[in-house]
C-alpha cells in the first residue's frame, strides 16, 4: 500500500499576504458597491484565515501571523548559538 505524503505548515508569510489580499478586497469591494453576498464571502475567508492558522498552530502562531517582528527574518527565533541581539536590542559584540 502506498503511503501518502503529508504536506508541510503553508509558510507564516505567505498567510499573512493572503490575509492581506483578501481583506483589501473586502474593502474594494466595499467601496465598488458589490453585491452583499461578494463582499461577506471576502469578509468570512479574511476571518477564517486566523482561524484557521489558531486551530493549526495555536495562540503563537496566530501572534506571528498578525503581529510580523519587523526588521527581523520570518525564520523563527534563533535559539542559542553566537549572533543575535540582546534584550536591549542591540547586536552581540
Amino acid at each position: 500500500m502506498p503511503s501518502l505524503a503529508t504536506p508541510g505548515p503553508v509558510p507564516i508569510p505567505r498567510t499573512r499576504r493572503k490575509l492581506a489580499v483578501f481583506a483589501t478586497l473586502t474593502v474594494v469591494a466595499l467601496a465598488a458597491g458589490l453585491p452583499g453576498w461578494t463582499i461577506a464571502a471576502l469578509a468570512l475567508t479574511s476571518l477564517a484565515i486566523p482561524l484557521a492558522v489558531a486551530l493549526a498552530g495555536g495562540g503563537a502562531l496566530l501572534r506571528e501571523l498578525l503581529r510580523p517582528r519587523l526588521g527581523g527574518t520570518e525564520l523563527g527565533p534563533r535559539l542559542g548559538g553566537a549572533g543575535g541581539t540582546t534584550a536591549s536590542g542591540r547586536g552581540r559584540p
